[in-house]
């Protein structure tokens, strides 16, 4: 079964597809969204194996969404429905499956979904025979002036609390997402980051300098200098030791 996403500014229109691709006995569940910036959130949280995308949307367009999807692990199918017939040529250059003007016409669709279980059964073969060691890294949505983009998490360099919200320090910018600094320690334990402060999460490998001997002990991350507190102090010794990590000059 095919799961689907269908990004559409018109509801009418998503319905109408919606009714159309559950004729189709391939399709099983179809995820809705009226901006790009929505279908990126419910993506992080629900990867589906092909996406419907309208052109013309307000904010995000959707040859901007496609862009932001090359970037994630779980990369949809792309198929664009329109009613311009000028961007055909831009939607293949983003490896489109296939590009279906509105009115979509329904075994025009059919061809289309048919399109899209080649294009997964190829991407599951060059899956299969690829390196099951290289791993692809996690992307976090974050939002910046308004705009939603997705960052890589191996570029985050430490995080530092801001009440009920996370600020995310990269080597560029900074970027406020709205989870807590709690559910991050747990969530990112695994990927070397640690707690140092109860305001502060830094990445291991980020590390620069480290001055754990000091009345004010201290890690250095990107040329941030970022207390430690004496109730973390054990448990970053221990860590690092297990990490055997090397500061970064």
């Amino acid at each position: 079964m095919i799961s689907v996403l269908i990004a559409d500014d018109e509801q009418p229109a998503i319905d109408e597809l919606a009714f159309l691709l559950r004729q189709d006995p391939r399709i099983g569940v179809i995820h809705q969204a009226n901006t790009g910036a929505e279908a990126i959130r419910l993506l992080t949280r629900e990867p589906v194996d092909a996406a419907f995308l309208d052109i013309h949307m307000p904010g995000l367009t959707g040859f901007d969404l496609a862009r932001a999807l090359q970037r994630f692990e779980h990369r949809p199918a792309l198929v664009f429905v329109t009613a311009d017939e000028e961007g055909a040529l831009e939607a293949f250059d983003l490896a489109a499956v296939d590009y279906l003007l509105k009115p979509v016409r329904t075994e025009r669709l059919h061809r289309s979904v048919t399109r899209v279980a080649e294009a997964l059964n190829a991407a599951a073969a060059a899956h299969a025979g690829a390196a099951a060691s290289d791993p692809q890294p996690e992307m976090i949505a974050v939002t910046l002036g308004g705009t939603t983009r997705m960052i890589r998490r191996d570029e985050v360099r430490y995080v530092q609390a801001q009440g009920d919200y996370a600020r995310l320090h990269t080597e560029e910018a900074s970027y406020l997402v709205r989870v807590p600094m709690s559910d991050l320690e747990r969530q990112w334990a695994d990927a070397g980051f640690v707690r140092v402060h109860r305001s502060y999460l830094v990445a291991l490998g980020h590390v620069g300098r480290i001055r754990l001997g000091s009345d004010h002990p201290s890690v250095t991350v990107g040329g941030a200098e970022l207390p430690v507190s004496r109730r973390l102090l054990p448990a970053l010794r221990d860590r690092l030791e297990s990490a055997t990590i090397r500061p970064r000059s």
